[in-house]
């Protein structure tokens, strides 16, 4: 019989400890920003627990960080469960059967300060019904129509890290990933694509949950690697009023997507999520000229 409470445990420890790797070196970066582009204190992550309304539905907790470098970024995590409803159930696997699901992840979104610097989205899963399987992925938006290029450099530093996570792995399949990231992000009322990719996979049960698990700690820890490396060499950049402007404009789409599209969202609202930390994704400041 399949051990599912030994799961659960391990993969939200694994959550929360990513987690903590990531903010502790996202506030490494924001006191790493040179104080002629990014005046004032280095920001650091506030931290607020969450309970869901639902009597033993469990909860989570945000953290925002609104620095001088990271103009607005929240990595949250949360170990939730309940009942789908009968819509939901009928369109997840196992729930069929049992409505009664268990959900685990961690989710972030960064949006920085210099137009130069791109903006970032990660998360991975873990979820249970009378199956259970791992999700999740990262992507990135750049803000600047010269780096939404499939050939620019952070583009393809920040696939590069991703295919390391995916080629260490036989359970994973880079290209399928990229693919899937691809379809996934796309604006199709605008018909173009969020930014310039990464991956995504949802569903990811091999047969082997050690194998799976092990992918999706491997997909966390080069993000940190990656996204870290692409914020360190370009905080230096000085940006225009022009490039702010782009950025703003840029952001809209980001918006849209979240609001029209993005399956996330949709189950944290319709499962009885912390609204604040679901729409915590919307960036700060945005235009629609």
């Amino acid at each position: 019989m399949t051990d599912f409470e030994s799961r659960k445990t391990r993969a939200a420890d694994w959550f929360k400890s990513l987690r903590n790797e990531i903010c502790a070196e996202f506030e490494t970066l924001e006191r790493e920003a040179p104080s002629d582009l990014y005046p004032g204190e280095p920001g650091k992550f506030v931290y607020e627990d969450w309970q869901r309304k639902v009597e033993n539905g469990g909860g989570g907790t945000g953290g925002m960080l609104r620095g001088r470098l990271f103009e607005k970024c929240g990595v949250h995590i949360s170990v939730v469960k309940g009942e789908f409803t009968p819509e939901m159930a009928a369109r997840t696997p196992g729930a069929d059967k049992d409505p009664r699901f268990w959900a685990a992840g961690i989710s972030l979104i960064a949006h920085m300060r210099n137009p130069h610097i791109p903006a970032v989205h990660m998360n991975t899963r873990y979820i249970v019904t009378t199956q259970d399987w791992f999700g999740g992925g990262g992507d990135l938006t750049p803000t600047q129509a010269k780096d939404r290029r499939p050939d620019a450099p952070d583009a393809l530093a920040f696939h590069a890290g991703m295919k390391a996570a995916c080629d260490a792995h036989e359970v994973a399949d880079y290209n399928r990933y990229r693919d899937w990231c691809d379809e996934y992000f796309h604006l199709h009322h605008r018909d173009e694509p969020r930014g310039t990719g990464g991956i995504f996979y949802d569903r990811l049960n091999s047969g082997n949950f050690e194998a799976d698990f092990a992918f999706t700690q491997d997909v966390g820890r080069h993000f940190v690697k990656t996204y870290a490396a692409i914020v360190r060499g370009r905080m230096n950049e000085p940006w225009t009023e022009a490039d702010r402007e782009e950025q703003l404009i840029t952001r809209g789409r980001y918006v849209e997507f979240n609001l029209l599209w993005d399956r996330g969202t949709t189950f944290g609202l319709k499962t009885g999520g912390n609204v604040k930390t679901i729409l915590s994704s919307m960036p700060p400041l945005v235009k629609w000229p």
